[in-house]
């Protein structure tokens, strides 16, 4: 399968598992074992998702080749979101305490953001000015796309 940015289900769906029904969030890629998003979170405008297109819900459930494919995605993204917008710091997280099914958080952070040195979850420590959307330097369109390039070879 070539990297695509049309949605489709995944080959094992769970119902009622919001990964599986909808994207997520803003598709930017996907090939046959994964998808990457971004979130619309305005207070943090450069948080993407690698979410896992089969349904499962750990990280220990993939097979060896899996683990290491799905962790490739996942610092191509890094990769990308420092070199284009220099974050103070990248978070990565695999929660899904709420969504039980395997996707990781990829979140560029700055020390400028309303949350910071806080998790984007805990609770606003500031509010910022201008925008953060205005601090990035960049479209959420041109970062899509640098994101997209990064992940061309990836596609299996």
């Amino acid at each position: 399968m070539a990297l695509s940015q049309d949605f489709a289900a995944p080959r094992s769906p769970r119902a009622g598992c919001a990964l599986c029904e909808a994207s997520g969030g803003v598709l930017v890629a996907q090939a046959q074992r994964w998808r990457v998003i971004r979130a619309e979170d305005a207070a943090f405008p450069a948080f993407y998702r690698v979410v896992w297109r089969e349904h499962v819900a750990e990280f220990g459930d993939l097979d060896a080749d899996a683990r290491v494919h799905c962790m490739t995605v996942v610092e191509a993204v890094e990769r990308t979101l420092r070199e284009r917008l220099a974050p103070t710091k990248i978070n990565l997280a695999a929660l899904g305490n709420v969504v039980p099914h395997l996707h990781w958080h990829v979140i560029a952070r700055f020390d400028w953001d309303s949350h910071w040195p806080q998790p984007v979850w805990a609770a606003p420590q500031r509010t910022v000015e201008p925008t953060p959307l205005a601090r990035l330097g960049t479209s959420l369109a041109a970062l899509d796309a640098a994101v997209f390039a990064a992940l061309a070879h990836l596609a299996d």
